[in-house]
């Protein structure tokens, strides 16, 4: 029997900065924890069930012969990876503090959370690193093998981070820069978005890896800019990025729009869309002064990453 009678962890969502579509082609990215978390609560079980309930799904099977459920992919991908290590079942309580049709990390943080939890439970490894091999694992069995864990590094490291794919490099920054966010009501998925840039390069491919290259330097320079609290270089490179995005293919006219109105307010040094692009959110660095006709998501940087706690029997 566990030596808990309850598990509780939470995972910050997170969100990119820079580094869209070049992170997967070697180039590093920046993304930041933020301070909307979800919630992992285990308890353990007198038996080998394993029951699980979320608002995307209730969840109920047997730890020996765990029954497949799409919403629960993340969930049951990481089950899976600690399964050699189950010796008995239990129940998780997922509770989500932001919405999963934002784009706010939520499949990397409950894949942190849920990580974390099983961790301790089974009294493996639960340094950052290790949960980190583990987590990415279960996103890419969920994921059919994609899925970079630029968001997952951000959730279980916490702060901003310098995400590398390959070689793997996962570096904490010292800055916590002041950030707004705008939801444009309509999102892209974002496999659909890279399938359509991949098409789009096929023709240029020479072009395209150009732009990759430069996304990544000015990741570098992004990296640098974040470290000393520069802001004001922070928002030029932002602003530098979004033109690499709109090269890429990936903005549209709604989020142009929303992209220049928030650089004409004085308290916004830089913006440019968050994610994948044609569609979702807008991040503008800075402090808004005027409200505009979009939704406006409150972000503020979490300091920390995934976090753990028990109670003992």
């Amino acid at each position: 029997m566990s030596a808990y009678s309850k598990i509780n962890t939470r995972a910050p969502g997170s969100i990119m900065l820079m580094g869209e579509h070049a992170v997967l082609f070697g180039e590093p990215a920046l993304a930041c924890a933020l301070e909307h978390w979800l919630e992992v609560e285990l308890t353990p079980l007198a038996s080998q069930r394993v029951e699980i309930d979320s608002a995307l799904a209730r969840y109920r099977s047997d730890l020996s012969q765990l029954q497949p459920e799409p919403a629960l992919s993340f969930v049951l991908a990481v089950i899976e990876a600690y399964r050699p290590y189950l010796k008995q079942g239990f129940r998780l309580q997922i509770r989500s503090g932001f919405s999963h049709t934002v784009g706010l990390g939520s499949s990397a943080a409950v894949t942190a959370a849920v990580t974390a939890a099983l961790a301790e439970f089974c009294g493996t490894d639960t340094t950052p690193e290790a949960l980190f091999e583990v987590a990415l694992h279960a996103v890419h069995q969920a994921q059919n093998g994609r899925g970079s864990g630029t968001d997952l590094a951000a959730s279980i490291y916490g702060g901003v981070v310098q995400y590398r794919v390959s070689p793997r490099t996962v570096e904490r920054l010292n800055g916590l820069p002041p950030l707004a966010l705008l939801y444009c009501g309509y999102k892209m998925k974002t496999p659909e978005v890279l399938a359509l840039v991949e098409s789009r390069a096929a023709s240029q491919p020479s072009l395209y890896a150009g732009l990759y290259r430069l996304m990544g330097q000015t990741c570098e320079a992004g990296r640098r800019a974040v470290d000393s609290a520069d802001w004001s270089q922070l928002g030029q490179l932002m602003n530098l990025y979004q033109g690499l995005m709109d090269a890429l293919g990936v903005n549209d006219a709604t989020l142009s729009e929303m992209i220049w109105r928030l650089r004409a307010q004085p308290g916004i040094l830089g913006s440019k869309i968050s994610g994948s692009g044609l569609g979702d959110c807008v991040l503008a660095l800075g402090h808004m002064t005027e409200t505009l006709p979009w939704e406006s998501i409150p972000v503020s940087v979490a300091a920390t990453g995934v976090e753990i706690s028990h109670d003992t029997c």
